[in-house]
Parts: structure tokens; sequence; C-alpha cells
């Protein structure tokens, strides 16, 4: 049965209607609780044993009582997901494959990376940074021309539960001395297109009482959807917007993304200067770099241009070979070259690692659902790791 984006509630494999814990937050638990009687400390509790302690199952939170176990599991579902498959990276990176209960699929990535750095006072500081790239949508509808994640274009949204549990089923891969540190939404699927439902999910990402995730290390990735960019900075959370621009004029932007024939390019400038101004941040441009396509010593110009109106920094991005797609990876000259001309154009520009392109969980390369298929088939005759 397919989960609305306002909640889940459907009838599982016991016959019982159950609500996913995951799409309420702290107050609406305490709400549900108190309708059958027990304390609000309850709700706090079961938050605790959920994000702090990772429990899987009510049944293994030891300090409520066996009636309220009971309750809650009749009550409610936790992890509504199946988790098909994990692979891991040459570079650490684990791309996990989700499978929901009406049947869809969808892929999420956790990225490590330890950094050394020294503080004000000389001394030896490692951060363990743990980012969690998580979907929105079951497909995408905006049919990038070098993405895999919409070559089968959209199935569904998903629902605020879904989205946390893919953070959470994360967090689970982890060692307990290890957290979640940084969210960005760049997996399937537009945000924007899902903005209620990504909204409830920050909101959880962010709570203390959720993962307390600072909103400044929350990254929310659209193609540029100029109303909704309104309505996040009308909510005035500071996360961080990343806009995928890929191309520095409308003409070749509408080649490679079909949702930009509607949207142009001074119409996303507007919309990123209103979200500078309710929240004081700053966005950042995402350009995939496709080998003579948008490579050019113009488009560097070009880009430079647009990058200075919005006072954004740029991510060039090397592009993820997609099997069956045309666009071709450029060499690190290009990419040094490209960088160059907007740093000597006074623009911030960074060359983005990829990782994970090994096992396919890089920028681009989350898998469509005939890939996931042919996975699926594989895992069950035992043909892959």
């Amino acid at each position: 049965m397919r989960c609305s984006s306002k909640g889940c509630r459907e009838m599982d494999d016991l016959g019982m209607n159950r609500e996913h814990l995951l799409t309420l937050d702290l107050p609406a638990l305490k709400t549900a609780l108190a309708n059958e009687g027990m304390p609000p400390f309850r709700a706090q509790q079961v938050m605790q044993w959920v994000f702090q302690h990772r429990a899987r199952s009510f049944d293994a939170m030891s300090n409520l009582s066996l009636y309220d176990r009971a309750f809650l599991n009749e009550r409610f579902m936790l992890l509504t997901s199946k988790l098909v498959r994990t692979v891991k990276s040459q570079d650490q990176t684990e791309k996990i494959l989700l499978q929901w209960p009406d049947g869809g699929l969808t892929e999420s990535v956790m990225i490590p990376c330890d950094d050394d750095h020294a503080d004000d006072y000389g001394q030896t500081l490692v951060s363990h940074r743990r980012t969690a790239c998580l979907s929105t949508q079951m497909g995408c509808p905006v049919g990038c021309a070098f993405c895999a994640s919409g070559l089968d274009g959209l199935t569904r949204n998903l629902t605020r539960g879904e989205i946390v549990e893919q953070a959470l089923r994360l967090l689970h891969l982890l060692p307990a001395e290890r957290r979640l540190t940084n969210i960005v939404f760049m997996g399937m699927g537009e945000p924007l297109a899902n903005l209620d439902a990504v909204l409830g999910a920050i909101s959880t990402l962010n709570s203390a009482w959720g993962f307390h995730i600072s909103a400044r290390k929350i990254t929310v990735s659209t193609v540029g959807l100029p109303p909704q960019i309104s309505a996040l900075a009308a909510r005035g959370v500071p996360v961080t917007l990343a806009i995928s621009l890929h191309a520095p004029n409308d003409e070749l932007r509408r080649q490679i993304i079909p949702w930009a024939k509607g949207i142009s390019i001074d119409k996303i400038v507007l919309a990123a200067g209103e979200y500078f101004q309710h929240t004081g941040r700053e966005v950042t441009l995402e350009y995939i770099m496709l080998a003579g396509v948008n490579t050019l010593p113009q488009h560097a110009v070009q880009l430079g241009v647009i990058a200075k109106k919005m006072r954004a920094n740029v991510n060039l991005i090397y592009y993820n070979e997609v099997p069956g797609l045309p666009f071709r990876r450029p060499d690190g000259m290009v990419m040094q070259v490209f960088q160059q001309q907007l740093r000597s154009a006074g623009v911030n520009a960074h060359v983005r690692r990829s990782r994970g392109r090994d096992v396919s969980a890089a920028c681009g390369q989350l898998a469509r659902q005939g890939d996931v298929a042919l996975s699926l088939h594989a895992d069950a005759d035992g043909s892959t790791a």
C-alpha cells in the first residue's frame, strides 16, 4: 500500500494499522502517548532510544514497561524499510539500498572524512565527519540528461519518516563512538519538489531530541525552483542552499536540464538573493563538468558573472559516468584551468572530489530502477559480493 506524503499508516503483515514513528516530532509523540494516558517523559525516552541509543525495535527499550512496549508495537512502526544491500567503496564510502513497503527502492550514501587540523593553540585535532547523502523521492522528475536517478522518471515522493529513516539506517552502520555530522539532500529526487517532507525531516535532523545536527551542516540541493526557494527562505532555517546550475546560459541549460525550459537563470539569481537576505547564508553553485559540453573557456567567463551576481561559491564536480549516456569525464587539466579562470574573476571555486565512484555511489550515479532490479537479482542468486 502506498504511503502518503503526510505520513505513513498502513496495514502490515500482521494486519495492524500502524503509524510510522519517524513521521512524528517530539511534541506530536507526546500528544499521541498522552491520549493513551502515558506521561510526557515517555515520549522523550522513546526518542532517546531511537536517536541516541540507536534502538532498532521497541522491544530493545529496556527501561519501558512490557505494557508500554507492547502498546508501541501495536500502534507504531519504527523501521519500515528492508535493508536489501550495503556496498562499500575503496574509499570507505558506503551505499545502502532500501526497499519500502510498497516495493519502491531508494539508495542513500554515507561519506566518511577524517581531517587533521590545528586549533587556535597549535594543537592537532581530528574532525571525524560522517556525511549522509539522502534521497527525497523514488526516482526523479527533473530528467537531467547526464544523471542516472531520473532515467525512469518519478515514482513518488518519500515521506518525512522515510527520509529520516534513511539517516537512521546510515547511523546504524557507524560504531557507537561515531555519529552523523553532516547531511546533504543530494540523493535521488528534487528536494524542493517535496518541500514539506524535507522541512519535516530537517526538523528531526536538527532538533536536540533527534540527530542534533546543526542547520549549517545540512545542505539542500535543488535544480533551482524559484517559488520553492522563496518558501524555504521564508522559513528562516539557515541550511546551506546548493543550486545545481550545470550550465552558464539558458540555452545550454535547457539542453541538459529539461525542467530549465521554464526557469531562467535570472529568476534563479533573484531567488538566491532572497534566500541570502532571509538567512544570511551564501548559496553554493554546483556545476557538473561534462567534457566538451560546458567546460569551454567562455563557459567559465559566463559562470563567473553569475556567481558574482549571486555572491556564490562554486563547486566544480567531475562527471561520474553512467552506462548508456553519451557524456564524458573531463581530465584534471581541464578542471584546473576552469577553476583558475573562476578564481581570476574573483570567484571562490573548488574542485570537489568524487567519492564512492567505484560502487556507483558518486554524484549522479544513484541507481535507476532497472539497475536496482538487476542488483536485487544478483544478490538473490549470490553472484555478487
